[in-house]
């Protein structure tokens, strides 16, 4: 799942008509560049990653290159738990704007990035089984 880029929109929310552009298929890999676009509140919207790090099969880390945010590095981790696999997501990011980005964040910005990784919890629970516990992420701007 998580070693092709192009699986990506199988757990991404519906609403956000996300999409990989990146032009090729590729494999993850420590330096791969992923290019994406996406809607969020009717704006389209390009991003591009670059994985930073890539430590199968326990994590890899994807860091924006080019997005909404000033600052975005999402580590994903994966630890073998009884019954299955504990995936975990950490994001530390930084809103533009200063003061008005920090509202931003209060009115709608930590509502939806806590929507799209239920989404993805949820999802990929449907997918693989497993009877997983939600837990609703902190979402914490740096």
């Amino acid at each position: 799942m998580f070693e092709n880029p192009h699986n990506l929109g199988m757990i991404t929310p519906p609403w956000l008509h996300f999409r990989v552009t990146s032009a090729t298929q590729h494999t993850v890999t420590n330096g791969l560049l992923i290019d994406y676009t996406f809607r969020w509140l009717g704006l389209p919207l390009r991003w591009k990653t670059c994985i930073t790090v890539y430590d199968p099969p326990f994590e890899f880390v994807d860091e924006a290159l080019r997005s909404p945010y000033v600052y975005w590095r999402h580590r994903h981790t994966f630890t073998v738990v009884p019954g299955g696999t504990l995936v975990k997501d950490t994001v530390d990011y930084q809103l533009p704007w200063g003061p008005l980005g920090q509202l931003a964040h209060a009115m709608a910005v930590r509502r939806n990035l806590i929507g799209i990784f239920t989404y993805r919890q949820k999802a990929l629970d449907a997918h693989w089984g497993g009877g997983s516990v939600i837990r609703y992420p902190t979402v914490q701007p740096r």
